[in-house]
């Protein structure tokens, strides 16, 4: 059973920084793909950015240059660089793994852009 735990959601003023951070336990053998999903109050969970195994990632055009997902070697861990925070950034951001047998979910953290 593969676990997710999301942190480092805040409240930061727009123009600010984040980095969130997912931690993977279980096995990782069977991963295909991890990613970043956000959901705001009456919208679908919309993919931020991906990673594939093979290494590439795919971001969603709003965060195009302004955020990066990067990885360690062990997939145990997960990361999102957030620059240049808009208020349309806000949102619960969730961890997401996609593996050979299933997919999995984290609890969501709350960012929060606000002057």
């Amino acid at each position: 059973q593969v676990q997710l735990v999301e942190s480092g959601g805040d409240l930061v003023q727009p123009g600010g920084s984040l980095r969130l951070s997912c931690v993977a336990s279980g096995d990782r053998s069977a991963i295909w793909h991890m990613g970043w999903y956000r959901q705001t109050p009456g919208k679908q969970r919309e993919l931020v950015a991906q990673i594939t195994a093979g290494g590439f990632t795919n971001y969603a055009d709003s965060v195009k240059g302004r955020f990066t997902i990067s990885r360690n070697d062990a997939w145990s861990s997960v990361y999102l660089q957030m620059d240049s925070l808009k208020p349309e950034d806000t949102g619960v951001y969730y961890c997401n793994s996609r593996e050979t047998l299933d997919t999995y979910w984290g609890q969501g953290t709350q960012v929060t852009v606000s002057s």
